[in-house]
């Protein structure tokens, strides 16, 4: 068939119109293709050429529109799964797929649209100079690019479907990962699966899990998992209160993955000094003042646990580790959004940059009220993981024991040494509970024993673990007790919170209160409509109160006696209780709490393979121990 001139007449017999176009017979009985134009001014202009024809098809039914159709691109499916785009035009305020780039025209519903395609086709020309392709798959970077940059005149229709993270993984079955030693719950497979999805497509996302339901234990999962097929380096960015903690993790579940903290003074100081390692554990203070050389690094995976960290745009903090270069952006969190909208867009912006669009637009947008967070939840729902501990309740145990490992800074570390040595020359190898208890003071807090510092959280590390612990905990609304040995130390951890939580619920409990009196604070903390703390002796509270509106429970320093720590948890823990309640054991490394820790566990043991109780004294052996072990020894 021959297409014809843009005017020219030429001998028909008669126009017809086929599916997508209207053709013209020739009186030798062949077809040829009318173009646009030629159909437009037989329709609207005073010309009669051609006018018969029209009116024919008229007759028949067919109506012109004087208007041409409006080219449009229609983006479909989801980041997951994948994104098509489609060239289109909107006919009679529907869409139409164009299955050719050079088509001038499109009937649809009984009526004839002209098409503009030479406009067309220089956007199309301006689209495949940026990689896209009419009819191809859509990168969730290009898509974001065409939302924001592109300055194309094509309208694009966003069909994508707001997936949630939950449902992109329903029809993903978990797949087994050679060397994770770990006995999974079934949401922490999906989150797993979740990770890997988010891999294998090469962009971010935000693991958003509550507080106890084991996020770092996934993102290990993700890790090993990309070692399996080759992929490493990782670099894992978190608070300095948990490179310990992270350490440990990995050595507990992944132990064939080669692990380096880089922190301290004995950090690498160049790229080859981490050669070999699969796994870089850093703080964020380090990532800041290492940028120049860390960021040199092509990491596979950059997870950034405590991202609301990076909460303000604008701190250096923040800009800095947005400039790593990274396949994979993890950004771990059980507080997405501590106080405004502007933090989940400053962690989005790590995770899948550009996916929220400019800060600017995005606080024009969008106010800190409900109805703003409700229309930004489906932009990020398909990039975000949050699982409630109240939604995965039946899947966990009715308690959750976390250890939190924590190494002592330097500082401590070498005050602390000063203070076993003393001990060691008055009171000799062996020790005894007299000379122990200075150590366990000061690891419980410098202040106890010391001149320290007026901010009780200056270079104390566990001081600080534990004011973490209750952000996200008070971020939920939600309650904890905090149990310690030392009066002096309830003293301190009221007197901050107070300042720095000016609308939580803050008491304590212990010898100093009356008993008739503990009852009547209890019930106050019970009856608080928001979140709070109480902090408490664990003789003291050990026995007799139910506190089961709180359902976190911090044992800020470890006990000798496993009964006593059992018994204080059990004031959360215990009959009426009604959500999973979460248990944290702070404690210091290579110090005598690590001693204590690892005792605790020991008789329990014991307890559970023999009906035989226990009086939870301090054994020489214990002491020996607690007394020859030192955080300066094992650093660097």
């Amino acid at each position: 068939m021959t297409t014809t001139g843009q005017t020219e007449p030429i001998d028909a017999t008669e126009w017809i119109r086929t599916e997508s176009r209207l053709v013209a017979v020739l009186t030798n009985g062949s077809r040829a293709a009318l173009n646009a134009k030629q159909i437009w001014l037989a329709a609207f202009s005073d010309n009669p050429r051609d006018k018969e024809f029209i009116v024919r098809l008229q007759n028949e039914g067919l109506r012109f529109s004087r208007f041409p159709a409006d080219p449009v691109l229609i983006i479909t499916g989801n980041i997951i799964q994948g994104l098509l785009i489609e060239l289109a035009v909107v006919c009679d305020h529907d869409t139409l797929n164009i299955s050719s780039n050079e088509t001038d025209q499109a009937i649809y519903n009984n009526c004839w649209y002209a098409i503009d395609y030479q406009s067309i086709q220089q956007s199309l020309k301006h689209l495949e100079a940026h990689g896209i392709t009419m009819g191809s798959t859509l990168s969730l970077g290009l898509l974001l690019w065409l939302q924001s940059d592109s300055n194309i005149d094509i309208q694009i229709i966003d069909k994508t479907s707001n997936t949630t993270a939950t449902q992109l993984v329903a029809d993903n079955p978990f797949e087994v990962i050679t060397g994770l030693h770990a006995q999974l719950y079934d949401y922490q497979k999906t989150g797993i699966t979740f990770l890997d999805l988010i891999a294998k497509q090469g962009i971010g996302c935000i693991l958003g899990d509550e507080m106890g339901l084991g996020k770092t234990l996934q993102v290990i999962g993700l890790l090993q998992k990309q070692k399996n097929i080759g992929r490493s380096p990782f670099l894992i960015v978190c608070p300095a209160t948990l490179l310990e903690n992270w350490r440990r993790e990995l050595d507990l579940f992944a132990p064939q993955l080669h692990v380096l903290i880089h922190a301290g003074n004995k950090r690498a100081g160049t790229v080859e000094g981490l050669l070999g390692y699969d796994v870089i554990v850093t703080s964020y203070e380090t990532a800041v003042r290492d940028e120049m050389f860390l960021s040199t690094i092509h990491w596979k995976v950059l997870a950034i646990d405590e991202a609301q960290n990076i909460k303000n745009p604008t701190a250096q903090r923040t800009t800095s580790i947005k400039q790593y270069t990274r396949d994979i952006s993890i950004a771990v969190t059980g507080t997405p959004v501590e106080n405004k909208l502007t933090d989940l867009w400053s962690i989005a912006d790590f995770a899948l940059p550009g996916l929220l669009g400019p800060i600017q637009k995005f606080e024009a947008d969008f106010d800190d009220t409900h109805e703003d967070a409700s229309r930004l939840a489906p932009l990020v729902a398909p990039i975000l993981l949050r699982r409630r501990v109240i939604e995965v309740a039946t899947d966990l145990p009715e308690r959750i024991d976390v250890p939190q490992a924590i190494q002592m800074p330097e500082i401590m570390a070498t005050t602390y040494e000063t203070i076993r040595q003393q001990a060691m020359n008055e009171y000799g190898k062996s020790g005894s509970l007299v000379a122990l208890q200075r150590l366990r003071m000061f690891s419980t807090h410098p202040l106890l024993i010391t001149d320290w510092n007026e901010d009780p959280a200056f270079e104390m590390p566990k001081f600080q673990r534990l004011i973490e612990l209750l952000e996200e905990i008070f971020s939920a609304g939600e309650k904890a007790l905090v149990f310690s040995t030392y009066n002096k130390m309830a003293d301190i951890i009221t007197k901050y919170i107070r300042l720095r939580f000016k609308y939580s619920f803050v008491d304590f409990i212990d010898g100093r209160v009356a008993v008739p009196d503990r009852q009547l604070i209890v019930d106050r903390f019970s009856g608080h409509a928001g979140y709070g703390v109480l902090v408490l002796n664990p003789k003291a509270a050990g026995t007799g109160l139910n506190i089961t509106t709180a359902n976190h429970v911090i044992h800020y320093n470890p006990e000798w006696n496993p009964a006593l720590e059992d018994q204080a948890s059990a004031r959360a823990y215990r009959r009426k209780q009604t959500r999973p309640v979460t248990i944290h054991h702070l404690f210091f490394v290579d110090s005598v709490e690590e001693v204590m820790v690892d005792r605790l566990q020991f008789k329990r043991g014991l307890a559970e393979g023999a009906a035989t109780g226990n009086q939870g004294g301090t054994e020489s052996a214990d002491m020996l121990r607690a007394m020859s072990i030192s955080p300066i020894r094992t650093k660097g």
